[in-house]
């Protein structure tokens, strides 16, 4: 009886589980360090925007409201993917990656693609603009997750994935590196390279593999003159400050003018018609000028903080493709982030990958919270199945150690009145026999 009763009640509690608004520690730090960061950007774009105001082109206002309004509607469709589920994503990678192919496409064709700093990146036409790069490398992390989940411990089927994850990623680090952009490839590539350690490929051909995309950037930058610069400059940016190392240069001068706690929000002044693109590749180095130290490292902070929640969503991941997911979406906000940073420090050349969260670019922002979206939704379905294999276990006690040493007990004491009972039938009978 007790076993067809605890059927229905365990049906409920799971339906009770997917209804609640389920949530975790990690859930919860991604969500926060997202928000910490959006507002933070808000802030330092619209104090990096003064020099439009200062040489009349725009004002600070108009960034500040275009960065609001791109952050609310890549919130809603963040919130949009994370209740969706894992699933449903993984259903749309096809056509998604279909879809950014075709305008990486249409960005070389004349009429559609828009060039802008020596690049041809974007796509469409006045304010409503966007970098079709941006969508591919989210494309590429639900492609990768996808193609190598489960294939861990069949080497042939790992083999055949890891070809097409070849294929497909070499194609279109192709075709942004084309743009050029070179930066973006980069991030490309370590993001899948992460995801192709998680699948538990070899190390021996990682290895090659990182040799291999090694040469391929140096022979890349020996036949670009623009990507050869900036590696020359990265060695010594003083040495050439009047021409490629002079965003470098400018950065430096910003951070350290900020001392320990920086000049104040607003008070910066290499921001003023000295420090290029400081709203977008290079915000960090107003956040060193007007937060300071403490400003670079709260930053630091928040991305060290994501990571982490990422990594142990990953962990607690309940299927290979979740755990897959979780951590190209992770290493993709990390590589990024890691890049910028770098750049704006002078420790990697300058690759224009933009700061996640925080730099101005509706591109970024809107992807960068839709992969977002998609590592709640892996936390969010973490989270479902403990709430139901814990209320299991309460509406069935045996399952759990105190359940199960109370009815061991029970169980004993049956078989024991059931031994004195039939010892004394026995005797009953022995006397009736007499």
């Amino acid at each position: 009886m007790s076993s067809i009763s605890a059927a229905p009640i365990s049906t409920r509690s799971r339906l009770r589980a997917k209804r609640a608004a389920t949530t975790s520690l990690e859930h919860s730090i991604l969500i926060t360090a997202t928000l910490c960061l959006l507002a933070l950007g808000a802030v330092m774009v619209y104090s990096a925007s003064a020099p439009a105001l200062l040489s009349g082109s725009g004002s600070g206002t108009s960034a500040l409201v275009s960065f609001v309004v791109w952050s609310v509607v890549g919130l809603v469709v963040m919130e949009v993917v994370a209740r969706r589920g894992v699933g449903a994503m993984r259903a749309l990678t096809g056509p998604l990656l279909a879809v950014a192919f075709v305008l990486l496409v249409a960005v070389k064709l004349p009429g559609l693609g828009h060039a802008a700093y020596g690049a041809q990146r974007w796509i469409g036409a006045g304010p409503l603009q966007f970098e079709p790069s941006e969508l591919m490398k989210l494309a590429l992390v639900l492609y990768g997750a996808h193609v190598l989940a489960g294939r861990s411990h069949n080497p042939d089927a790992l083999r055949v994935a890891l070809k097409r994850l070849l294929v497909v990623g070499g194609a279109a680090g192709l075709l942004v590196v084309t743009q050029p952009d070179l930066g973006t490839t980069l991030v490309i590539a370590f993001t899948l390279t992460s995801i192709v350690v998680g699948a538990g490929v070899p190390l021996r051909l990682l290895g090659l593999g990182v040799l291999g995309l090694g040469a391929l950037v140096l022979v890349f930058a020996a036949f670009k003159p623009y990507a050869l610069a900036r590696l020359t400059s990265f060695v010594d940016p003083w040495a050439h400050a009047t021409g490629s190392g002079y965003q470098a240069v400018w950065g430096q001068i910003a951070i350290g003018s900020g001392g320990l706690l920086g000049r104040g929000p607003g008070g910066g002044v290499t921001k003023d018609l000295y420090l290029p693109n400081g709203p977008t590749d290079f915000i960090l180095a107003v956040i060193g000028e007007e937060l300071g130290v403490v400003g670079v490292c709260g930053v630091l902070f928040l991305y060290g903080l994501l990571t982490y929640a990422g990594m142990r969503t990953a962990q607690a991941a309940r299927d290979p493709y979740s755990l897959l997911l979780a951590i190209g979406v992770t290493s993709l906000i990390a590589v990024q982030a890691i890049l910028n940073v770098f750049a704006v420090l002078s420790l990697a050349p300058l690759t224009g990958v933009p700061l996640p969260f925080v730099s101005y670019g509706s591109s970024s922002l809107i992807v960068m919270l839709v992969a977002m979206g998609l590592l709640l939704a892996v936390s969010r379905a973490n989270a479902v199945g403990i709430q139901v294999v814990e209320s299991t276990r309460a509406q069935n006690p045996r399952r759990s150690g105190h359940g199960s040493a109370t009815a061991d007990r029970d169980r004993s004491g049956r078989d024991g009145r059931s031994r004195h009972a039939g010892a004394g039938d026995r005797a009953s009978a022995r006397r009736a026999g007499r």
